[in-house]
């Protein structure tokens, strides 16, 4: 049972860990546009909240696209 928990908690994890790193270098510049030209630090800091709520951060982003020009 804990085996089963722990798991979950780290696929949910490893999961997040790739959102976010595709979100703090491609994602957030075209969810707000205030993010285009921000550097490493900023990226950096975003990453752990990215990570931990990556499904809402990961709609978002699919959201954003809707409306992008080609």
């Amino acid at each position: 049972m804990i085996a089963t928990v722990l798991a979950g908690v780290g696929i949910y994890l490893a999961v997040g860990l790739a959102v976010a790193l595709a979100f703090a270098l491609v994602g957030a510049e075209r969810v707000d546009p205030a993010a285009r030209g921000a550097g490493l630090p900023f990226r950096l800091v975003i990453l752990p909240g990215a990570a931990l709520i990556w499904p809402f951060v990961l709609v978002k982003w699919l959201r954003s696209q809707v409306g992008a020009a080609p």
